[in-house]
């Protein structure tokens, strides 16, 4: 493995995740069990949602959201392209359609409520969002375009746990806050509005605890839902559709049970929930760091020329999840990335877009182009960005692109 002076990201790991760790192998109780009945209460207290449901993966969150909406043969979704394949790949699970949209602009990376319009179809039936890189999509444009449709949301907050979306027109039952905020500066600032955390406002939202991820569980994930029909379907789907659990009857509750539904083994285990809880503790302060390291980076980038930071005119809360810039056509990202390589940086792509794979193109559904997608597919590289970076990194970091740029022609 690589020795990198600046990895792409780094893990927060402790005391207190390897103590929860030994608790549950102490227990010899290492599937579904109360540990994770207690990461999903806290999950579920802090983005505020009645419903959480924590299972193996992101994109098995993402595919219980569409089975439970009854998605299917026939039906489309609107997507963007820009994303990790997980978010359409889950759409194909259920033998629906991805039609996918294209983004706002060089300087908003997050799918264009005006094309998911433009995308619209007898056969559309849901729309699902990626809040890219920790930043949200434009959900009150979304909202009333899927409620004068009568279309469902997906919330694809892979990116976003933590993050937070200001509106002064959703009102979906959220009281105003106007709470002191800490904004992606440092900076204590009054809001005033309806303030709702990422992945809450749709339908169903949909979070990944990969490894790489602003909390980890290793592998993980948390589908979540006020709504109590979905999350009851949810959570029979996530174990075979079945009535009841092994924890269940080991507690007494039942004897035996029933398969009621088509399901899936989607469980999640006892240890990546006792890291869940370790976790979730930590992701406020964690975040707090990456706004700022991602400000920092805002400052030193400004004024270089053929280097542009999207989202740089955001003033919300972010989770900032990844740092993406766009290169000028005239700088080769190849050759730029190989020469941070060399100076110990990593960095990495988001996303080639989805609609070029093969697979996608074989499935006739690279038309028609995405302009600003391609265009940014081909442009953008990720810089480094984890908590536990210094301001230091940051500066070798941008250090080492101005020295790249210094000596091209």
């Amino acid at each position: 493995m690589t020795d990198w002076k600046v990895p792409l990201f780094d893990l927060d790991l402790g005391h207190e995740e390897r103590e929860r760790v030994k608790a549950v192998l102490d227990s010899k109780w290492l599937t579904m069990g109360q540990v994770t009945k207690d990461f999903e209460d806290a999950f579920g207290e802090y983005l505020g949602v009645k419903h959480a449901i924590a299972v193996t993966s992101g994109t098995a969150a993402l595919h219980l959201a569409n089975v439970v909406l009854g998605l299917g043969p026939g039906d489309e979704v609107v997507c963007p392209s820009l994303t990790f394949v997980a978010t359409a790949n889950a759409i194909r699970y259920a033998g629906a359609t991805p039609v996918f949209g294209d983004i706002q602009s060089q300087d908003n990376l997050t799918i264009s409520a005006g094309d998911i319009e433009s995308k619209i179809t007898e056969q559309t039936r849901a729309i699902a969002v990626v809040h890219y890189a920790g930043f949200p999509c434009h959900m009150d444009e979304i909202m009333k375009i899927a409620r004068e449709r009568n279309l469902f949301v997906v919330e694809d907050a892979a990116h976003a746990v933590g993050g937070e979306y200001v509106s002064s027109k959703l009102k979906m039952g959220s009281k105003p806050d106007d709470r002191q905020r800490t904004t992606e500066n440092g900076e204590q600032t009054t809001v005033n509005g309806h303030t709702y955390k990422l992945g809450t406002i749709g339908d169903i939202g949909c979070f990944s605890f990969f490894g790489n991820k602003n909390m980890t569980t290793a592998e993980g994930g948390m589908v979540v839902t006020d709504r109590d029909d979905l999350a009851e379907k949810m959570r029979i789907a996530r174990s075979h559709g079945m009535t009841s659990l092994t924890w269940d009857r080991y507690k007494g509750h039942d004897f035996s049970y029933d398969v009621i539904q088509m399901g899936f083994n989607y469980r999640i285990d006892e240890v990546r929930s006792s890291l869940g809880i370790a976790q979730l503790k930590k992701l406020d302060k964690n975040n707090r760091a990456r706004r700022a390291l991602w400000s920092l980076y805002k400052d030193m980038l400004d004024g270089i020329d053929g280097i542009k930071l999207p989202f740089a005119e955001f003033d919300g809360i972010s989770s900032c999840h990844i740092s993406p810039i766009l290169l000028s056509e005239s700088i080769k990202r190849d050759s730029l990335m190989e020469y941070l390589r060399g100076q110990g940086i990593q960095t990495s792509i988001h996303y080639p877009p989805v609609h070029l794979f093969s697979y996608y193109k074989k499935l006739g559904l690279s038309e028609p182009h995405l302009h600003l997608t391609e265009d940014v597919g081909r442009r953008e590289v990720t810089l480094p960005l984890f908590p536990t970076m210094r301001a230091g990194d940051v500066e070798y970091v941008v250090k080492a692109i101005k020295g790249y740029l210094a000596n091209q022609p």
